[in-house]
C-alpha cells in the first residue's frame, strides 16, 4: 500500500502555498507515495480579509481533524505570527483534541515549513515553538537538517528555511519564494517522503 503523506497548511498571501506546491512535487517524485494538500480553515471573516488585501482562497480542499488519522505522514506549513504560527493554523491543531485523547497520531513522522517577513522574524522559532504540538500528539518530528547541501550555507543572497524545514521570507508581501527557496521546499518533500517509507515499512 502506497505510504499517505498530507501537506497542510495556512496561506494568507500565497508563499506557503508555494512552498507547499514545490514540497509537494518533492514527495511525489518517490516511487510508493500518495500525496495530498490540503487547508486549514480560516477564521477571519472575509471583510477583515479583504481590508488585509488577501487574495481569494485556492481550491485546495480544507482539511477535518477527522481526516488526519488517514495520513501515514505530515508536512505542516504556515506563516509566522510573532515567531509562532499563525492563528489560524492553531485553530486548527485545537481542534484535534479528540486524536489527541485516542493518540491516533502518536508514532506518525510530521515535518514544519514557513514564511516570515524578515530575516528576524521568525525563521526558526516559529518551527521550534510548533513542535510542541507534535510532542503531544506524539508525533516524531523529521527536520531537513543539513540535507540540502550547498544551499544551507547560501551566504550571498537572502535566503528562507533552515534545518528546521523549507521557509521564505515574504518581506512586504511582494516578494515570492526564490529558486533556491523552491529548491529547498522541493528537496524537503522528496527528503520527508523517503523517510516516512521507511516508518511505514517497520510498522
Amino acid at each position: 500500500m502506497a505510504v499517505k503523506i498530507y501537506i497542510i497548511y495556512y496561506s494568507m498571501y500565497g508563499h506557503v502555498a508555494r512552498l507547499a506546491e514545490e514540497i509537494k512535487k518533492g514527495a511525489d517524485s518517490v516511487e510508493g507515495v500518495e500525496v495530498k494538500l490540503w487547508q486549514v480553515p480560516e477564521t477571519l471573516p472575509e471583510e477583515v480579509l479583504g481590508k488585509m488585501g488577501a487574495p481569494p482562497k485556492s481550491d485546495v480542499p480544507i482539511i477535518t481533524p477527522s481526516d488526519l488519522a488517514e495520513a501515514d505522514g505530515f508536512l505542516l506549513g504556515f506563516p509566522t505570527r510573532f515567531g509562532m504560527m499563525a492563528a489560524q493554523f492553531k485553530a486548527f491543531m485545537d481542534s484535534t483534541g479528540g486524536l489527541w485523547g485516542t493518540q491516533q497520531l502518536a508514532g506518525k513522522p510530521a515535518g514544519i515549513f514557513y514564511s516570515t517577513a524578515s530575516q528576524g522574524g521568525g525563521q526558526e522559532t516559529t518551527a521550534l515553538t510548533a513542535i510542541t504540538q507534535l510532542v503531544h500528539h506524539g508525533m516524531i518530528f523529521v527536520p531537513i537538517g543539513y540535507t540540502f547541501g550547498a544551499g544551507m550555507f547560501e551566504i550571498e543572497e537572502v535566503k528562507g528555511g533552515s534545518p528546521y524545514g523549507a521557509g521564505t521570507y515574504a518581506g512586504d508581501g511582494t516578494r515570492q519564494p526564490t529558486e533556491l527557496e523552491l529548491g529547498q521546499a522541493l528537496h524537503q518533500g522528496k527528503y520527508f517522503a523517503g523517510i516516512a517509507k521507511k516508518f511505514k515499512g517497520t510498522a
